[in-house]
């Protein structure tokens, strides 16, 4: 679903560069045809996903910039680009910093959709693993609703562009919001 998300965001968009944050091992770095995007930059904080994407897509997109870095660090700055994509990361960090470093690195007129993960009362906010290192990101993880996305894009400098929620077959509710730069 992820990657279905960023493919459909760069054929509504047509960005010649994109920023993937929170790239994990790819999170669709698999659907960019490097013939219309010329530059990719993927970053993730964790150093072995950054290792695992890089094996992973590398030699098909030539065009690729790997960060390992912190998402809210005022350090981070990388040439600006067209489109942020930032799906399943706002649950994880603090907003208001993560959204003035997305702000800084994004074309004026540019793009950012950020994909959340909405409350259920039937589903498990982290869905069931045989990998328990992800028990790990249970007490980390703080939902936030659409509203309060708005809100702090808003104070960010950014305008609503579009947002639509996305049910999967097996319950779990997202809710895509679009930004302008």
């Amino acid at each position: 679903m992820l990657a279905d998300q960023l493919a459909q965001l760069i054929g509504r968009h047509a960005p010649t560069s994109v920023a993937i944050i929170g790239c994990a091992g790819g999170n669709g770095l698999e659907r960019i045809d490097p013939t219309r995007v010329e530059r990719v930059v993927a970053i993730d904080v964790n150093p072995e996903y950054i290792a695992a994407a890089k094996l992973r897509h590398a030699d098909r997109l030539g065009n690729l910039d790997f960060r390992c870095a912190d998402v809210q660090s005022e350090t981070l700055t990388f040439d600006a680009v067209a489109l942020i994509y930032a799906a399943l990361i706002f649950e994880y960090v603090d907003v208001a910093a993560t959204f003035a470093t997305l702000k800084r690195n994004l074309q004026p007129g540019g793009i950012l959709a950020v994909l959340l993960q909405l409350r259920h009362s039937d589903q498990w906010v982290v869905s069931a693993s045989p990998h328990r290192s992800l028990d790990k990101l249970i007490p980390a993880l703080k939902l936030v609703e659409p509203d309060e996305l708005r809100a702090y894009a808003t104070a960010a400098g950014f305008t609503v562009a579009s947002s639509n929620r996305i049910d999967l077959p097996s319950g779990k509710r997202f809710w895509l919001q679009s930004f302008r730069g």
